[in-house]
This record gives C-alpha cells, sequence and structure tokens, in this order.
C-alpha cells in the first residue's frame, strides 16, 4: 500500500523546471531502470574530470516536459547533486542538475553552463 501511495506521488509530481505540467507517463517513453548508469555514461563525455565526478541522486525519475510552448519535449527527469572539478583542477562544490532521458538516452542537460 505504502509502495502504491509513494509511486503515485512521484508520477504526480510536477516539473519544477518550467512552466509545463507534468505530462502523463506513457508519453515518456519506457521507465528507465537503469538512469544512474544512463547518465554517468552521458556524463563523462560531458564533464572536464568526470572521474573526480561525486553524484548525489535526488530520488528517481519522475515524469517531465522540458519543451517551449506547444513543442513538447517529454521524458524522465533525473535530477542530482554533482562536485567535479574544473579545468584548473579545483572542485566546483555541489552543483544542481538534471538529465531528461527518453528511450534509454540523456536528451537533455539542465543548470550546466554549456
Amino acid at each position: 500500500m505504502l509502495g502504491g501511495l509513494l509511486v503515485v506521488s512521484i508520477l504526480s509530481t510536477a516539473c519544477a523546471l518550467g512552466d509545463n505540467p507534468a505530462p502523463d507517463p506513457a508519453q515518456c517513453g519506457p521507465f528507465p531502470k537503469l538512469y544512474k548508469e544512463l547518465v554517468w555514461n552521458w556524463l563523462e563525455k560531458s564533464l572536464v574530470d568526470a572521474n573526480s565526478a561525486k553524484i548525489e541522486w535526488e530520488g528517481d525519475p519522475i515524469p517531465a516536459d522540458l519543451g517551449e510552448k506547444e513543442a513538447h519535449l517529454n521524458g524522465w527527469l533525473v535530477r542530482f547533486k554533482i562536485n567535479s572539478r574544473n579545468r584548473f583542477g579545483a572542485f566546483t562544490g555541489k552543483q544542481s542538475h538534471a538529465a531528461l532521458i527518453r528511450d534509454n538516452a540523456v536528451i537533455k542537460g539542465v543548470g550546466f553552463g554549456y
């Protein structure tokens, strides 16, 4: 019973990153069971020093629409905080980011400066 309530709570959580309400999970593609691995593989290509990265996961993926206006971009949003070394070798401090996953691939990053 409690597990069912948790799932309903997660699935009904709206995305706070934009003005779009959370889409129906059926519009987001299959749930990414290996989301941590998918995000890590994506980060390895994106970070200056991926081996130094320390990641704090902020819950399971939630359905989200990160599109603009009528152009929907639906997927599963994974939120995390990351601390890694920059080009100067110094740690950046924990920074909040997110990745939107659809069909077992990261299709958009949020909170990165590029």
